[in-house]
């Protein structure tokens, strides 16, 4: 159970409590982060003045009693650990919880009203833009390149077109993603490189645009070289994040599921294109 300022774990102080045999064992923890390493034992903004852990009928309870010369933060958040996962007795340090959920406490009347996750919306507006963005439409028009150049000139405008959509809307999804860390301040920060190093790969792409040689030039294969070897691993690089932000955005199975079906569904229709168009030849 966790005391915090704005309904986050990071940033709160807590009290964990778990049996160890017939034994309670109580500590405080300050939650620096979302690392096991910065989940500090025995520190804390929190005076404990007394407090005990039962176990009766399959059940542990926490009690204690704080020391505070003002109200505590009415913002409370719990964890469950993972079943038969116990602190080390060595270093106390605390595994991943299974389980989580955040209240606000009134301590006039004792009621508690559970809270929403923080910043839903822009959670939400972040993992659509970037999925929709780098993630479906970047692929879109790779497969427009790839295989309707017979329709020449159309193929190309709307290759650009899907891939200029699929640029912006991405280049807003990382904006809504550096906004959302600087608000939540978690460590995100494999998430947060691999964000910006798709966002580079897309400018580089969008300056390949401007400096496309003709077709008659000696460097245009070597510019289709680049181009093509720098799409495919946005492609591959954007795939990945959004999968890896889905994991870090706790969102389940339902998001992780959908964008699996769409890019299937994507791939799907590339190796049809592909076989058919060796087919030809």
């Amino acid at each position: 159970m966790g005391f915090s300022s704005n309904g986050m774990m990071v940033g709160s102080s807590a009290i964990v409590g778990w049996m160890s045999g017939q034994t309670g064992i109580i500590k405080q923890y300050f939650l620096g982060g979302q690392t096991a390493s910065q989940v500090m034992p025995d520190q804390g903004n929190l005076n404990i003045t007394s407090s005990m852990v039962i176990s009766q009928s399959s059940r542990t309870y926490l009690i204690f009693q704080l020391n505070t010369a003002e109200q505590p933060t009415s913002r409370l958040i719990y964890a469950v650990g993972q079943d038969g996962f116990l602190p080390p007795a060595s270093s106390s340090s605390l595994t991943q919880h299974s389980d989580k959920a955040s209240t606000t406490l009134n301590y006039v009347t004792g009621q508690t009203q559970a809270q929403g996750t923080p910043y839903a919306r822009l959670r939400k507006s972040h993992g659509l833009l970037n999925m929709l963005g780098w993630g479906i439409l970047m692929i879109i028009g790779a497969i427009v390149a790839r295989h309707l150049k017979h329709m020449d000139p159309l193929w190309f405008y709307c290759h650009i077109s899907i891939q200029s959509l699929g640029f912006l809307l991405g280049l807003s999804g990382v904006i809504t993603g550096l906004v959302l860390n600087n608000k939540l301040g978690n460590d995100v920060s494999i998430h947060k490189s691999l964000g910006i190093l798709i966002l580079v790969l897309g400018c580089l792409q969008v300056m390949a645009l401007l400096a496309r040689p003709n077709k008659e030039s000696k460097v245009r294969k070597y510019w289709n070289w680049y181009h093509y070897t720098v799409g495919r691993i946005l492609i591959i690089f954007a795939i990945s994040n959004v999968f890896y932000g889905i994991h870090l955005g706790e969102k389940g199975t339902g998001w992780r599921a959908g964008y699996a079906v769409a890019i299937s569904f994507l791939f799907l229709i590339a190796i049809i294109l592909e076989i058919r168009m060796r087919m030809r030849k």
